[in-house]
């Protein structure tokens, strides 16, 4: 069973409201006795379930428990690592190569075959849009895929659910066996235990308690592969199995293929220089599927929820396909945690945080990489190539990753007690436990949780606007929203302080002034760094999304002009403005286009040097030329 963190907060007001599984210290019982009493308040959505169980003559035990450790119930719309959609999570591989993150990435449909929700659909004769939006439709389209894995694994549909554990296995999305029968069985167990939760819509659901013992010969038709594979880049101590992602050709073009490149990292001059957390937006198997069917996406590892056992899936060497941002790609390792952001705290558990910190540290010592918050990063603060992926990133791991716990397990905390305490640089630090900012989430305020994020003002007071972003907002207003990183600073981010009125702290974020509360410095603690600033004389300088080469470099390495990294100007940062920076980096880009052809496999070196700059919630990039170093 996947027994998630519960927060303090849920634990002292409303343990039933919120019962996401059962901890060891709960007794089956009183689950069965919430569950139950929880079951005379039905919303529409448990409703749902019924209906679609009966129509479809699945047990509805089996039901929800494959949708709970699929979503935890939540319709979710489907920005996602693995393409899923709703409370089903049935997966469309995306069309839009978006993790790939190279300037020419192109449309690519993905196949029926591989599509769960194409499946559905077409069992429904359905829409397959109308199983993406509608929550009744996903569910309906998930009860008959169930359905049609029982008719193949055993001919008919079981009546009792113990013989449907062939079904969940096939459900689960993968042909590893380890990975789908272990899936399987969480199914089961969470039947066993029971579970009860109110979703993000406000929609009570409950599934009550009950002993099963699955069959699991109904699992035996199915063709399973049993790998093992020992050899993997884990430290000692941590439950790590290597089962590699896709890397194959798709189709007679040797330049459309998955789902990463081949390098020789760092030995080929790419340096790896950042360390990045992701969540999957779906299950630990769905995304170790994904990786290996064609999906355009991969990642170096995968962190499971409950027991924090990893799977990696490519070797640090190579480079996956994971941040969206060719020139991220490049220079990192990706670390995919099982979750969803808008609901992180119910996913990211102290298993997955501690066995995280000690892979990081692992391979933080091993490829000599920086344990701050400039090199250990979320996808949520990756920049876009050009100005209309900027506006689509991805903003996990989101507001319930706590950067301060992980960092303090990292060894490495953001409250060091050496901090200069006359320093114009703040790094934002609010106690997570506490800090517990409101937020909307598609619509619906969210009930408080604690929070790594803070909210940032246009002026010194709460009831004004929070600062906008020009290409997140446009001439829209800035939100509360929950993924509207526009106006929202996090834990271990460095600015330049620009002001204090008070209460009140401003810093130099996104080409403005932005506020945020900070009564006694509670929400800060003193940073260090180069500080930056335009040249004299210049209005401005153009901010990038990556460190790529000048044209002449290209040039002489001999790459032709449609192959080459292009990053749009995405911002302007105004005269006058100072800027936290890392030390100054090389330009540099790898030229990978084709499926196991590394003779053509190149990294350029550019002439210029950029600085890394906190711009905003992201990084940013500006040439070293167009800047002075502020003592």
């Amino acid at each position: 069973m996947r027994l998630k963190k519960l927060s303090s907060a849920i634990l002292t007001f409303s343990l039933t409201a919120s019962l996401l599984a059962v901890p060891a210290r709960f007794s089956t019982a009183s689950v069965t006795t919430q569950a139950t009493e929880s079951s005379n308040e039905s919303s529409s959505l448990q409703k749902t379930f019924e209906s679609a169980a009966k129509e479809f003559g699945v047990p509805e035990s089996i039901l929800l428990a494959v949708a709970y450790n699929q979503t935890r119930w939540e319709q979710h719309e489907g920005q996602s690592e693995v393409g899923g959609y709703g409370i089903m999570n049935l997966v469309d591989l995306p069309a839009d190569l978006s993790a790939r993150g190279k300037h020419d990435d192109g449309i690519i449909e993905a196949s029926e075959a591989s599509s769960s929700l194409k499946t559905a659909a077409k069992l429904l004769d359905a829409d397959p849009e109308a199983l993406k939006k509608d929550p009744e439709q996903n569910i309906r389209g998930g009860a008959a895929l169930l359905a049609e894995y029982a008719r193949q694994t055993t001919g008919k549909l079981p009546s009792d659910a113990a013989d449907w554990y062939g079904a969940v296995v096939k459900f689960s999305g993968t042909d590893q066996e380890a990975i789908a029968k272990d899936f399987a069985d969480q199914v089961y167990a969470t039947i066993g235990q029971g579970a009860e939760r109110k979703n993000l819509d406000g929609q009570r659901v409950a599934l009550n308690a009950k002993e099963i013992t699955p069959n699991k010969n109904t699992a035996s038709s199915i063709p399973l592969r049993n790998t093992k594979y020992t050899n993997t880049d884990c430290p000692n101590g941590l439950d790590c199995t290597f089962i590699p992602a896709a890397y194959k050709q798709f189709s007679s073009s040797a330049g459309n293929y998955g789902n990463y490149d081949i390098a020789n990292r760092p030995e080929d001059d790419l340096d790896i220089r950042y360390i990045i957390i992701h969540d999957i937006e779906g299950s630990a198997e769905s995304a170790i599927s994904h990786f290996q069917n064609q999906s355009y996406v991969s990642a170096h590892y995968v962190i499971d929820s409950e027991t924090g056992k990893i799977t990696q899936m490519v070797r640090p060497e190579d480079v996956p396909w994971h941040a969206g941002n060719w020139y991220f790609n490049m220079h990192s390792i990706g670390l995919e945690h099982e979750g969803f952001a808008a609901e992180g705290a119910d996913w990211y558990s102290e298993q997955m945080y501690r066995s995280t910190a000690k892979l990081v540290k692992y391979l933080s010592d091993r490829f000599n990489i920086p344990v701050d918050r400039q090199h250990i990063i979320g996808h949520d603060e990756i920049p876009g190539l050009t100005v209309t992926k900027h506006k689509a990133m991805h903003w996990d791991p989101g507001a319930y990753w706590d950067w301060g716990h992980f960092f303090d397990l990292l060894g490495a905390s953001i409250n060091p007690s050496d901090g200069d305490k006359d320093s114009n640089i703040v790094t934002m630090r609010p106690n997570y436990n506490t800090n517990q900012p409101d937020f909307t989430y598609r619509g619906i305020e969210k009930e408080p949780e604690s929070s790594s994020l803070i909210h940032l003002y246009s002026e010194p007071r709460f009831d004004a606007p929070l600062v906008r972003d020009p290409l997140l907002h446009g001439e829209s207003n800035s939100t509360k929203n929950i993924n509207d990183w526009g106006n929202k600073a996090a834990i271990g981010q460095s600015f330049y302080k620009a002001g204090q009125e008070g209460d009140w702290t401003a810093i130099y974020y996104g080409g403005q002034k932005a506020w945020f509360f900070n009564p006694n410095n509670a929400n800060s603690v003193p940073g260090s760094g180069t500080l930056i600033t335009p040249k004299d004389g210049l209005e401005s300088i153009p901010v990038y999304g990556a460190a790529y080469p000048d044209d002449a470099a290209y040039d002489e390495a001999g790459i032709a002009e449609w192959a080459r990294g292009k990053a749009q100007v995405l911002y302007q940062m105004p005269a006058g403005q100072i800027y936290t920076a890392t030390a100054p980096i090389q330009s540099d880009y790898y030229h990978a286009k084709y499926f196991n052809d590394p003779a053509t496999n190149k990294v350029v070196k550019g002439n210029d040097q950029y600085y890394q700059v906190f711009y905003n919630h992201r990084l940013g990039f500006v040439k070293k030329s167009d800047v002075d170093v502020v003592n």
